[in-house]
């Protein structure tokens, strides 16, 4: 960790939804106290629209975020890696923490369905830093 500070990888297959929620959230919450990285194992070309306009909503702008493609770097920089759901593709390393985050996909979803997922994550988010980052 470099200055102490914890870093933590969140990935998903498209880097469009889920893992780009929950880095906006810790990004948000934690503020400088934590590196944030997000990365998908098949990235997509955007982020998905109601991702963006559900985070909107809540005064978090990810409108000039964009999927990046998951790297064996990425989780070797990372402290803690985060999957949700994209099964065996992260490579394991030994001295990371790795979380898996059973979360609903919210591609091809409208922003009504995206809501209770987003919260879902804010909810795992928050316990994260009480964990990894305390004030």
């Amino acid at each position: 960790m470099s200055d102490n500070k914890p870093s933590v990888l969140f990935v998903c297959v498209h880097n469009a939804g889920r893992s780009q929620m929950a880095a906006g959230f810790l990004a948000h919450l934690a503020g400088d106290r934590v590196e944030v990285r997000s990365a998908g194992s098949a990235p997509a070309d955007t982020i998905n629209p109601a991702v963006v306009e559900a985070m909107n909503e809540i005064g978090i702008d990810l409108s000039t975020q964009t999927p990046k493609i998951l790297t064996t770097d990425a989780v070797q920089a990372s402290d803690v890696v985060i999957t949700m759901g994209c099964g065996d593709v992260c490579p394991i390393f030994p001295g990371k923490t790795y979380l898996d985050w059973k979360l609903q996909d919210p591609a091809g979803q409208g922003v009504e369905s995206v809501r209770p997922i987003r919260d879902e994550i804010k909810t795992l988010i928050e316990n994260l830093i009480a964990e990894i980052a305390p004030a």
